[in-house]
């Protein structure tokens, strides 16, 4: 069952029909939010008709998507979503949290949340019959668009920086993508894909830009609420989630799957969205900060390039998420978030940088008071650390190097750690 209706400004309000290929608002250039029959899911559906589904991927919610699945064939575009949820516990009592989960966006299949944007645009792709998806990226979202287009066969162009980490880059091209690099960073990548779009009828996925990217992120929000069960109690704190922030799709995105969950009736107490950024690029932290939405463009210089943005392009949406649900935006330093990854890795999880600028921005909050010991949180790890090795070397010690022999072993253990 396809539920797409068209389109509704997130900015002016205007409506729009659901013709082949819209991106922002013709009237406002405002971001668009699919919209699509509650109405009817709500009279068709319910709770447990999604949560005794064997699927496990985001196609599980199906009758909650604006796209038709892309084939009942099982191709890594089916192992997209359904990612783990870990309750940490170690982690809990270090940071002195009575309740603490970690969802490991990084067991995806390209190793990242952007895998459920992809999924959905790709779907769209061809249901439209869009030959060629071309999007930006600092590698992330690329890898994501490439692994699932080349999972059903759809061809993919990708524009990154020439500066994305070379893991990333290979990712690009074991795929099969036609790589691109631009010697310029995300934003000037991200211009070019419009112009190359517009030039030559390619269906652009750029982030924030395609509608239908959140309706992939919202998916998150979906398991969330299956995989910890939320049905709230009187008295019962909401759950605090924890996400980093680059362009702002995957923070409004978890907010629309939220509302959605919200007017079908099947969660009650909305949980509250904090979005963290680096200092370094914090455009839509400053917003929130200035109580405003107004997104200034800042130069970013942050080492966690998945988040390295001068002007995020869902920044509006993204500061309602916080505001519309009672969270905040964070800053955190490229130090914390470096730092985090450690703390993350200890307990089994291996984050990239904007992964574990969730963490960072967590222990700030509790500094700072803004949570305490009794709120429940998820922290989100939006990707797996192999994306940047680099950085992952640099939250430990390098390891000891010694001769092979036994001497040089018992030398070094009676050095202690």
């Amino acid at each position: 069952m396809n539920n797409f209706f068209g389109y509704k400004c997130s900015l002016c309000n205007s409506e729009f029909l659901p013709v082949s290929i819209i991106y922002t608002c013709p009237s406002c250039g405002g971001n668009l939010d699919v919209v699509w029959d509650y109405a009817r899911t709500k009279k068709k559906y319910h709770p447990e008709d999604i949560t005794s589904r064997a699927e496990n991927s985001l196609w599980r919610y199906a009758p909650l998507l604006p796209v038709p699945d892309p084939g009942g064939e099982k191709t890594p575009i089916h192992a997209a979503g359904w990612t783990p949820i870990f309750q940490t516990d170690r982690l809990a009592t270090q940071l002195g949290l009575q309740h603490l989960w970690v969802k490991d966006e990084g067991r995806n299949p390209t190793a990242s949340f952007k895998d459920r944007a992809s999924a959905i645009v790709v779907a769209r792709a061809r249901e439209i019959k869009a030959e060629i998806i071309v999007t930006a990226s600092t590698g992330n979202a690329g890898a994501a668009l490439a692994g699932m287009a080349a999972a059903v066969g759809h061809k993919a162009v990708i524009f990154a920086p020439k500066t994305a980490p070379p893991a990333k880059i290979a990712q690009l091209l074991v795929y099969g993508a036609r790589v691109i690099l631009v010697d310029g960073n995300y934003d000037a990548a991200f211009d070019l894909t419009i112009e190359a779009s517009r030039e030559f009828g390619w269906y652009c996925r750029n982030t924030g830009y395609n509608p239908f990217t959140a309706e992939g992120k919202k998916t998150g929000a979906y398991e969330i609420w299956e995989q910890l069960g939320l049905t709230q109690k009187e008295g019962d704190k909401p759950l605090c989630v924890f996400v980093s922030v680059g362009d702002g799709n995957i923070i409004s995105g978890l907010h629309k799957g939220f509302k959605d969950l919200q007017k079908l009736g099947w969660l009650e107490t909305m949980p509250r969205l904090f979005g963290v950024q680096s200092e370094l690029s914090s455009a839509i932290a400053n917003a929130y900060d200035a109580k405003t939405e107004t997104i200034t463009p800042v130069a970013s210089t942050t080492l966690a390039d998945s988040i390295s943005v001068d002007l995020p392009r869902d920044g509006v949406r993204a500061v309602r998420a916080a505001v519309e649900t009672n969270g905040a935006y964070l800053k955190v330093t490229d130090a914390e978030i470096i730092s985090a990854i450690a703390d993350l890795g200890v307990n089994g999880i291996f984050s990239e940088p904007a992964g574990s600028t969730a963490l960072a921005g967590l222990k700030k909050a509790l500094a700072e008071g803004i949570i305490d010991a009794e709120d429940p949180v998820v922290v989100i790890n939006t990707g797996n650390g192999l994306k940047d090795v680099r950085a992952a070397m640099m939250a430990v010690p390098n390891a000891a190097i010694i001769e092979p022999s036994m001497t040089a072993l018992r030398k070094l253990l009676d050095k202690g750690p």
